[in-house]
């Protein structure tokens, strides 16, 4: 495996960071996560209009121009030579000292993998998924806004640990108001007679690329698409649940909290939407 480093190509064991890097210390860092299908690299475009967007936020400045990140994130495919596979790009507000002050980091860090990765099995696209609401709420939009993807993951770290202790694949997290904002690393989305709708960003929820991705396929497939702020009761008597992710793709949910969704099967729109969703990813994407 090369992996990319500060404008080079190191193999595995020599891709290292300094432990002064203040994303290890701090968190302090933001990172995208991107698919390859076919020896193409899916909506690259979008993935690096939110990155920077993040880097923004946090007044953290990319080195690198778009279109030379781009190329780097193209070459780390191609020296890897992944038909299909996952990409991990990540930004650091780079090595400073043991204090917490930003300005203490002149440089920041960047680095990409090329890699594989699955996070549930096959069985449950075809079966759907047990989920679970979880007690730890997500971040608070005036504390770190969820739309930012930083390297602080331990909000949703927490929210894992309780899904670890229950029989279920993933969790769904709402905010300080008791509102639906998404699930632990996916989008959450229901279909209620007919219209497919999601927690809108400004409850806490990431716009992420595949959920974007989704809302599109289901407007031209004639479905009426909303943003809608939802509880928990609106969750449990919908038609059909799923969750939107780079890495998940779409995945129906079946169960949550113990109570069927639907008939107790994935659902008809959400096939649709995967089978969409399948065709688009095998022909577009950026080619290397």
């Amino acid at each position: 495996m090369e992996i990319y480093l500060d404008g080079e190509f190191v193999s595995e064991d020599q891709a290292k960071i300094s432990v002064f890097d203040h994303g290890l210390l701090y968190g302090d860092g933001i990172f995208e996560g991107i698919r390859i299908y076919h020896r193409r690299i899916f909506k690259l475009d979008e993935h690096l209009d939110r990155l920077y967007g993040g880097a923004k936020a946090i007044l953290l400045d990319v080195p690198l121009e778009v279109d030379q990140l781009k190329e780097a994130v193209v070459e780390t495919a191609k020296r890897n030579d992944l038909t299909d596979g996952y990409i991990r790009l990540v930004v650091t507000r780079g090595v400073g000292d043991l204090g917490l002050n930003p300005t203490k980091c002149p440089k920041p860090t960047i680095f990409i993998i090329a890699s594989t990765i699955k996070i549930y099995p096959d069985e449950i696209y075809h079966k759907g998924m047990k989920v679970v609401t979880v007690s730890t709420r997500r971040n608070l939009i005036e504390a770190l806004n969820p739309r930012i993807k930083s390297l602080n993951y331990l909000n949703n770290v927490l929210a894992t640990l309780e899904v670890n202790r229950v029989d279920a694949q993933e969790g769904l997290m709402l905010n300080a108001d008791g509102y639906v904002t998404e699930c632990i690393v996916d989008n959450f989305f229901l279909v209620d007679k007919g219209v497919v709708a999601t927690p809108p960003t400004s409850v806490g929820a990431l716009k992420g690329v595949t959920r974007d991705t989704v809302m599109e396929l289901a407007v031209e497939a004639g479905y009426d698409v909303e943003e809608r702020i939802m509880t928990l009761h609106d969750v449990y008597i919908a038609d059909e649940n799923f969750l939107t992710g780079t890495a998940a793709e779409i995945a129906p949910i079946t169960t949550v909290d113990d109570r069927l969704i639907g008939t107790g099967e994935p659902g008809p729109i959400t096939m649709d939407l995967m089978t969409k969703f399948h065709s688009l990813v095998r022909s577009s994407g950026t080619s290397f």
